[in-house]
């Protein structure tokens, strides 16, 4: 079958009874059409429009080698840097199309899969895993195109190191028994964006210090598998009307708690239990953080080239730009974007082929990208708060614009090059991308994107090649 068009995946997803609990409430009837989730599910149907569109294709899909059917690139599992690139030109595109907000598109998960898929050897030959079962998985979802979510983070009871969970009841999710079927999973995972809104999700755990042997396992099944549950957070969507929301109409990602009540498994979808070093292995040795670090910064970088087009903007229509402070704002967003830029363009000329031919990405630039953006993006909205001072808090709404007073508000909220609608139009944007509930989320997400900032320091710290620095300083001290 290869790619699908955005209708065949929302009709896909429609016809999921996944079981998903919004504002108290188990949601019925067709997803696309919940207002919670409607925005959403339009704007990922347009990204896998794209991908069909004629004069698209050779940027967003390649010929399978094992099918003969065209499927999205973001699956290509690159040999050569020239697939680097084309990759990254790909998830590029759809970067573009949403402006970089959309931080769960359907391209990180599938690299994600990818990289599990090229580096399933690792697991050859370990008790209790299977890398056949990710090889399947993976030429299962290329055929049919599947979208993915994923989760990896436990209930937040305990933030010790050494906590270990001794509970009568598990909190969480860990398996509680396993049958000729399958294992059985009990207790819950956070913070699965998308969560209930994708063909699949994807489990497995963050390496971590202390873990029980029964948390050690991965495995991906259907978002409708049966005792499977999702809980939305709060919607930050506020409105459809993308005059007041423009972004947050468009990508608002439910976030959501996922819960485990006795889900069975099947053997063939998992691939690895009670297995605490291949875990650990498997996340740290596999080709994931190149490719997954390598999508996100991707993405990240063409979310701070969409920030810098609204700070700009902002400057010429408040007509702004003679001001030094000014000047040495914007220049702070640009030096941002092109430190990104040359991190992504140095992870991809320093790329290496792996053990099993996988041409990875090197992982320090990416690790440099990944500690600078959580750090420069909070710094990136401040700004256009401050360019937009009190313009950001007096903000009418598209229907004051179709009543009496439309004639005061072409008055008094004109710009020095726009009209008072254009003017209403871009404000609200800066807005809802720095101010609203969605726009703080968004700033929210990026900060934690990979983990806890200081935690990524502290590997990068670890990882980072010191030692011919160390002996050079050494010859010089012996020279002396």
């Amino acid at each position: 079958m290869g790619v699908v068009n955005g209708k065949e995946l929302i009709d896909r997803l429609n016809q999921l009874k996944t079981e998903i609990w919004f504002d108290g409430e188990k949601v019925a009837g067709n997803l696309s059409e919940h207002s919670a989730f409607k925005g959403l599910l339009q704007t990922k149907a347009s990204l896998y429009d794209l991908q069909c569109q004629p004069e698209l294709k050779e940027q967003m899909t390649f010929i399978s080698p094992s099918t003969g059917e065209r499927v999205g690139l973001s699956y290509l599992q690159p040999k050569t840097k020239e697939d680097l690139l084309k990759r990254r030109k790909m998830i590029e595109q759809w970067a573009r199309h949403t402006g970089g907000l959309m931080g769960r598109s359907p391209d990180y998960l599938n690299s994600v899969l990818m990289s599990f898929a090229s580096s399933a050897e690792l697991l050859t030959g370990r008790e209790n895993c299977f890398p056949e079962h990710i090889r399947s998985l993976y030429e299962l979802a290329c055929e049919k195109d599947l979208s993915f979510t994923y989760t990896f983070i436990t209930p937040q009871v305990n933030r010790s190191q050494i906590y270990s969970e001794d509970a009568n009841e598990p909190i969480s999710a860990q398996i509680v028994d396993r049958n000729e079927q399958g294992l059985i999973i009990k207790g819950a995972r956070l913070l699965a964006t998308q969560g209930g809104l994708t063909d699949e999700v994807l489990v497995f755990h963050a390496p971590k210090l202390f873990f029980q042997s029964n948390e050690a396992f991965a495995f991906s099944i259907p978002s409708d598998t049966k005792g499977l549950k999702f809980i939305c957070r709060e919607s930050f969507l506020n409105s459809e009307s993308r005059f007041d929301h423009p972004l947050s109409s468009q990508y608002e990602e439910m976030d959501s708690v996922i819960v485990f009540d006795h889900v069975l498994v099947p053997w063939d979808r998992v691939f690895f239990y009670d297995n605490i070093k291949a875990a650990n292995d498997f996340l740290k040795k596999s080709s994931f953080s190149p490719f997954a670090v390598h999508q996100a910064v991707t993405r990240q970088t063409i979310k701070t080239e969409f920030i810098l087009g609204v700070a700009e903007l902002l400057v010429q229509t408040i007509n702004v730009s003679e001001y030094q402070h000014i000047q040495e704002k914007l220049s702070e967003i640009m030096i941002g974007l092109e430190t990104m830029k040359a991190l992504l363009e140095k992870s991809e000329n320093d790329a290496q082929l792996d053990e099993w031919g996988s041409m990875r990405p090197s992982l320090i630039p990416l690790q440099a990208a990944s500690n600078v953006f959580p750090r420069i993006y909070p710094r990136f909205t401040e700004i256009i708060q401050l360019i937009g001072a009190s313009g950001m808090v007096s903000l009418p709404t598209e229907k004051a614009f179709q009543s009496a007073i439309r004639k005061d508000l072409d008055q008094y909220l004109q710009a020095a090059n726009k009209t008072a609608v254009d003017r209403t139009k871009l404000f609200r944007l800066a807005w809802d991308l720095t101010m609203s509930s969605f726009g703080t989320r968004q700033t929210h997400y990026e900060r934690y994107f990979f983990g806890d900032p200081i935690r990524l320091a502290s590997e990068f710290y670890k990882d980072y090649p010191k030692d011919d620095y160390v002996k050079a300083i050494n010859r010089w001290l012996q020279s002396e």
